[in-house]
């Protein structure tokens, strides 16, 4: 393993030469390969997703490279090497789970690992309880993960009635509100339906997501349907194409 990592290396660092390297790589920056290594790492989430191993083992090759370009760009500019990425990573891992490599007993529950993680914040100069929930992140993991934070110090409706009103509220809201306004009203909407799904354990990313895959399959095999019939599903009344959606999920149950 050692020395395919190593092989690695060299392949990033003989393409970054700026002699004898190749001229896209040599151009890359932070910025320009930043959103190659969010492609990679959602590449990786697919696979997962359909299950497909020998796929996973080329998507995670892929998103390592990206680990190990960004980590060559940081070791030109003096910032720091791949090796000092991994002592990073190995060292949190462990100080994570003192009740495997250190001396405290006990179970690694919830509550445990994230008081784990606020200490590391604290002890990193946090000042908010919302530091460190990146910007970058989709936007329902990110509406989720500032809701946990504001919950853990108390800031959280006592039951699931108090998020289902509030998201009557904002309907209102947005239907009511000015072009100017449907923007901040719309988010808010989304906002409130995020808390209501965490309330009840689920992920709201993974939820949207399966949706969405839901959606296409039954819109696909809608038009597959209609086509099969000799019929052009676009230039269905909009009741003979839900007729072709009952149909699909008649189907699938």
């Amino acid at each position: 393993m050692a020395d395919q990592i190593s092989r690695l290396l060299s392949i990033m660092a003989r393409l970054r030469d700026p002699e004898h390297g190749c001229e896209w790589d040599v151009a890359q920056n932070f910025k320009t390969i930043a959103p190659y290594t969010i492609e990679e790492a959602y590449e990786v989430a697919d696979a997962i997703e359909r299950n497909d191993m020998a796929d996973l083992r080329g998507e995670l090759g892929d998103l390592l490279l990206q680990v190990v370009f960004h980590a060559r760009m940081a070791e030109e500019a003096g910032h720091f090497t791949f090796d000092d990425v991994a002592r990073a990573i190995s060292d949190k891992m462990e100080a994570r789970h003192p009740h495997i490599f250190g001396d405290e007993g006990g179970v690694m529950d919830g509550q445990r690992w994230e008081d784990i993680k606020a200490a590391e914040r604290a002890d990193s100069g946090a000042e908010s309880a919302m530091d460190g929930v990146a910007p970058a992140l989709p936007a329902l993991m990110r509406s989720e993960k500032l809701q946990k934070r504001a919950a853990r110090v108390g800031f959280e409706w006592h039951d699931v009635k108090g998020p289902r009103d509030k998201l009557l509220e904002e309907i209102d809201e947005l239907e009511s509100a000015s072009d100017e306004e449907k923007l901040v009203e719309a988010g808010d909407v989304l906002f409130v339906a995020v808390n209501i799904i965490r309330r009840y354990g689920v992920d709201a990313e993974e939820a949207l997501r399966a949706s969405n895959a839901k959606f296409e399959r039954r819109f696909r095999a809608m038009e597959q349907m209609a086509t099969a019939d000799g019929k052009d599903f676009a230039s269905l009344s909009l009741d003979e194409q839900e007729e072709y959606w009952q149909r699909v999920k008649r189907a699938e149950g």
